[in-house]
């Protein structure tokens, strides 16, 4: 069995720090941390920092990155739907069970949502309630989903 190569660095962010994750050649990961910001000589690590500098100043609507998905295939079809998610725009849970063609899975599009592992990248900030409300967001931090929304000038 052999281990992957995982490096990671952390860069500061709008809505605090986040440390970004390769494995191999592949982002596999953004989290929101509270560490110090460091730095990587890793071309996959850059490239994310740098995109996600264009993305909160403004420059940038969409990611351009290769990317390391781990989930089960219904995390995976949740997360496939929320990349169709144009820049500046929502959309509800159920309006993302629809588009899988699980129209009674709205709880467990939550759970995807949650157990998404490359938040801003895959973006589930742009998923709210079907009353416009903002909802759960990385646990309990829809203040963060707030920003992301704002960053990409959407008013609810």
């Amino acid at each position: 069995m052999s281990l992957l190569k995982s490096e990671s660095m952390v860069v500061s962010s709008p809505i605090g720090n986040l440390r970004i994750t390769s494995e191999e050649d592949f982002l596999a990961k953004v989290e929101f941390v509270t560490d110090k910001e460091s730095n990587s000589g890793n071309k996959i690590l850059q490239e994310t920092a740098e995109q996600l500098r264009q993305y909160f100043a403004g420059s940038r609507q969409t990611f351009d990155l290769p990317v390391k998905l781990n989930g089960t295939p219904f995390q995976e079809a949740v997360w496939a739907a929320l990349l169709e998610i144009p820049f500046g725009s929502t959309c509800t849970y159920k309006d993302i069970a629809d588009k899988i063609d699980n129209p009674k899975a709205v709880r467990a599009i939550g759970q995807a949502n949650k157990a998404n592992k490359l938040p801003i990248i895959i973006p589930c900030h742009r998923v709210i309630g079907k009353n416009r409300t903002l909802t759960g967001y990385a646990g309990k931090q829809v203040d963060k989903k707030e920003v992301l929304l704002q960053v990409e000038k959407i008013i609810l």
